[in-house]
C-alpha cells in the first residue's frame, strides 16, 4: 500500500518541468498523507486525473469508506489537476472543497475521476466522482483552488517536495 504507480503525463507538461530539474512524479503525487492511504494517480492532466484508494485501512467504526477518505481522494485529484493548468508560474492552493456522499463501500478499491468546471487565471474548479469497483457512484465533490504567482519561496518549496 502506498507505492506510486507511473503516472502518465502529456510530453509537454513533462519536457517544461524537467527545464526546472522538477520530477513530476514526486510533485503531483498523493504526498504524504495520500501514501499513508494508499492514494494512487493513475493518469493526469489539466483535462482529467484519475486515482485509486483501496477502502482497506481508510474505513470510519461502522467499517465502511470514512468520508474523509473520500475528501482526501478528492482533494488529490482536484489539486493534480489544477497545478497542472497552473503551470509552473502558480502554485494551486485549495480554498473550497464539498463532498456529497452517496452510498456506503465496505471493501475493495475506489476510483475517483478528476475533470475542469472552470480554469482560470486565479481559480481552478473540479468535479470529482468517486464510484465503487462496480461503478456505482460513492461520492461527488467539487474543489476550487485559488492559483497564485511562485514566489522565492515557493520555488524552494516546490523543488524540496519533489526531491523528498
Amino acid at each position: 500500500m502506498g507505492e506510486q504507480q507511473h503516472v502518465e503525463f502529456p510530453q509537454e507538461v513533462v519536457d517544461e518541468y524537467a527545464a526546472l530539474g522538477v520530477d513530476l512524479g514526486a510533485l503531483f503525487s498523493a504526498g504524504h498523507l495520500g501514501t499513508r492511504m494508499g492514494v494512487q494517480i493513475l493518469e493526469a492532466s489539466a483535462e482529467r486525473v484519475v486515482g485509486t484508494m483501496p477502502v482497506e485501512g481508510n474505513t470510519q467504526p461502522y467499517g465502511l469508506l470514512h468520508g474523509g477518505a473520500s475528501a482526501v481522494l478528492a482533494e488529490t485529484l482536484g489539486s493534480v489537476g489544477s497545478m497542472l493548468h497552473g503551470g509552473t508560474s502558480k502554485i494551486a492552493v485549495g480554498v473550497d472543497l464539498n463532498c456529497t456522499h452517496h452510498r456506503g463501500v465496505r471493501s475493495g478499491l475506489v476510483t475517483g475521476v478528476a475533470t475542469p468546471v472552470h480554469r482560470g487565471r486565479s481559480t481552478a474548479t473540479y468535479e470529482i466522482v468517486i464510484n465503487d469497483e462496480a461503478g456505482k457512484r460513492v461520492c461527488t465533490a467539487r474543489l476550487t483552488c485559488l492559483l497564485r504567482d511562485v514566489g522565492p519561496k515557493d520555488a524552494e518549496r516546490v523543488a524540496g517536495a519533489a526531491e523528498g
